[in-house]
């Protein structure tokens, strides 16, 4: 039984607290790592070296930040598929998807290598007599990220690059469920020329976040969660004055139209739907086909797709569509609302409940459902089910379908099927969703634009990556210095205006 560590001061350090956590291998349902769960002195420990070693890499200048994070863009091409394959063994996710998580994260490393451009603060000469003002973006100091299972390699990434290239020291708390990713990448980056401790990797439940949300030294938090705990973090973080931006659960809908080419349409849900067995923020869990006829003809391309589905382990090949969902609690709560919606009347296009895969019988697998005729007040719909479960809600007119996205709680992403430009743009202009795809139906931004829901989705003022990352993790001091000319003559007892 291998047992993991955090990573502190540049070093492996086993846990002390006594506590651990199972990390299992979801395909074969055995437990392969126990992880330690710090306790408040072990994450005072990290957070004492971080702050130590701040204002040293803050002194070095934005352009050589920038080279650490371009030589750590090659070791993370040199060793892609072996963090692929050690993602894959703790969250289930096939190989081609793990070195996706990998590579989403890799771009936001390349942005952050424009980390002199980006810190670049601003300049007005002669604003008054011998008068000029300058304003500098500084590091906050020691900044903190709680990131989720399901992108264990992406998410820590466009936390932490950001806020080294800004110059901060950065303690991630990764999910405890797949951890190893997140202390490879602690690893990577030291070997990159990180200096030690400036990048600490504290693993943890609620006693470590608690620890980080009230740590005084600590000067930012980011998170990616569910929106209970995003609002929890939120609420305790900002109150403890610190700057916070929590991205929480999401509903996503994809709108297609009577005009929309259906084969297009159907590959499309398929691939958001069903891709990482649905545990995705950005998925696609809910499909509102736009009239009776259009719905009919969308069910009829899903159901051969779906039924076609591949799923298995990551070492079973390329070609699988998705693997197992990450713990057998997350597979029962899957089922669970499946059961929910058959009973409060939806119609169970595609029954999965019945899978299992030969030789994997303990792991936790979870068949493809599609559900047809779902309207609002079920709790298929409401709830975020975080599984290979598509919900089909039928939509009587463009505007009805436009108002269920509206009026929904959550607003990370959504997406339109059209060939009409102008229903497109009208969609894109008056949806209230973070995040929009037109004939798109993930629409993650790239990394030099930036990722953000609305409503319950998502709690802070500024998004994630993108040039919203560099104003997070910086804050601006103006400076306004006059150097008078010829001798001064007594003192100013007014305040002279600047004309």
């Amino acid at each position: 039984m291998q047992e993991l560590t955090h990573y502190i001061n540049g070093t492996h350090v086993k846990g002390t607290s006594g506590r651990f956590s199972d990390v299992f291998n979801p395909a074969t349902g055995e437990v392969q790592a126990r992880c330690p769960l710090a306790s408040p002195e072990e994450m005072a420990q990290a957070v004492a070296a971080a702050q130590a070693a701040q204002p040293a890499w803050a002194a070095i200048n934005p352009q050589r930040r920038a080279r650490v994070m371009m030589e750590y863009v090659r070791l993370l091409n040199r060793d892609m598929d072996k963090l692929a394959e050690a993602l894959s063994r703790e969250h289930g996710k096939t190989f081609p998807d793990a070195k996706g998580d990998v590579q989403r994260g890799l771009e936001v490393v390349e942005y952050c290598i424009g980390a002199p451009q980006l810190l670049k603060g601003e300049f007005t000469d002669g604003a008054g007599p011998g008068i000029d003002i300058y304003s500098m973006r500084q590091p906050l100091g020691v900044c903190a990220g709680i990131t989720p299972f399901n992108f264990p390699a992406m998410i820590p990434m466009w936390m932490f690059a950001p806020a080294l290239a800004c110059g901060n020291a950065f303690i991630l708390k990764p999910s405890e469920r797949d951890p190893s990713v997140p202390l490879m990448l602690a690893e990577l980056m030291e070997e990159a020329g990180l200096p030690k401790g400036v990048l600490q990797v504290v693993n943890g439940d609620k006693v470590a976040v608690d620890a980080i949300l009230d740590d005084e030294v600590i000067q930012s938090i980011g998170f990616v969660g569910s929106t209970p705990i995003a609002e929890y973090i939120y609420g305790r973080g900002c109150s403890n004055g610190k700057r916070v931006q929590c991205f929480g659960g999401a509903k996503n809908h994809m709108i297609v139209m009577p005009d929309a080419d259906m084969d297009q349409a159907a590959d499309a849900l398929i691939g958001a739907g069903y891709g990482a067995a649905g545990e995705r923020c950005m998925a696609i869990s809910v499909a509102v086909p736009v009239g009776d006829e259009t719905a009919d003809r969308l069910i009829e391309k899903l159901v051969p797709r779906i039924e076609k589905l591949k799923v298995g382990p990551y070492t079973a090949g390329n070609d699988v569509d998705y693997g197992p969902v990450v713990t057998a609690e997350a597979k029962q709560r899957i089922l669970g609302l499946v059961e929910s919606g058959i009973a409060q009347g939806a119609e169970l296009v595609v029954d999965g409940r019945d899978f299992k895969l030969q030789g994997y019988e303990d792991g936790f697998f979870v068949g493809a459902h599609l559900f047809d005729r779902v309207t609002p007040d079920m709790d298929i719909y409401k709830q975020e089910i975080f599984g290979p479960v598509l919900s089909t809600v039928r939509a009587g007119s463009y505007e009805e379908a436009v108002k269920l996205a509206m009026d929904h709680e959550y607003g990370n992403g959504t997406a339109i099927f059209t060939r009409d430009g102008d229903a497109a743009r009208d969609f894109a202009a008056r949806i209230n969703v973070g995040m929009v795809g037109i004939n798109v139906p993930i629409p993650v931004p790239l990394a030099y634009h930036t990722f953000g829901g609305w409503k319950k989705s998502g709690f802070g003022d500024l998004n994630q990556h993108g040039p919203d990352a560099f104003k997070f993790y910086t804050r601006t001091k103006t400076v306004t210095a006059r150097w008078p000319s010829g001798i001064k003559e007594g003192g100013e007892f007014n305040f002279k205006a600047m004309d």
